[in-house]
C-alpha cells in the first residue's frame, strides 16, 4: 500500500488544519493507521491511530484538540487539528500496518512522505 499525506501548512496559534492520509493499492479498512509527528531535533512522536470499525485513539497531549476520523469510501484517514499551538509544529506522518494498532513507529511498515505543519505564535 502507498500512503499520501497532505494538508499541512502555516497557521497561527489557535487555528485549525485538517491533514489527510490517502491510501492506494489496498483498502484502508485492512490496516491500523497511525499518525506521528517529528519536530526539529526531536524523536518521532505518536499522535494517534484509526482502526477498523471506526475505533480511534489520540495521545494525551492532543486529546481534546485533535480528532481522527476515516472515510472508507475515499480510502482516507483524517487528522483534524484544532486550537493549534506552536509546540505542534512538526512534520506529520501517517503510517499503516496490519493487525492491532501500536504506538511505536517501529511497528508500522508503510509510511507516507510527511506533511509540514508550522504554527506561529
Amino acid at each position: 500500500v502507498q500512503l499520501q499525506a497532505s494538508g499541512g501548512g502555516l497557521v497561527q496559534a489557535g487555528g485549525s488544519l485538517r491533514l489527510s492520509c490517502t491510501a492506494s493499492g489496498r483498502p484502508f479498512s485492512e490496516f491500523a493507521v497511525g499518525w506521528f509527528r517529528q519536530a526539529p531535533g526531536k524523536e518521532r512522536e505518536f499522535v494517534g491511530y484509526a482502526w477498523s470499525g471506526g475505533t480511534t485513539y489520540r495521545t494525551t497531549s492532543v486529546k481534546g484538540r485533535f480528532t481522527i476520523s476515516s472515510d472508507n469510501a475515499k480510502n482516507t484517514v483524517y487528522l483534524q487539528m484544532n486550537d493549534l499551538k506552536p509546540e505542534d509544529t512538526a512534520v506529520y506522518y501517517c503510517a499503516a500496518d496490519y493487525g492491532v494498532p501500536q504506538r511505536s513507529a517501529t511497528n508500522y511498515q508503510f509510511w507516507g512522505q510527511g506533511t509540514l505543519v508550522t504554527v506561529s505564535s
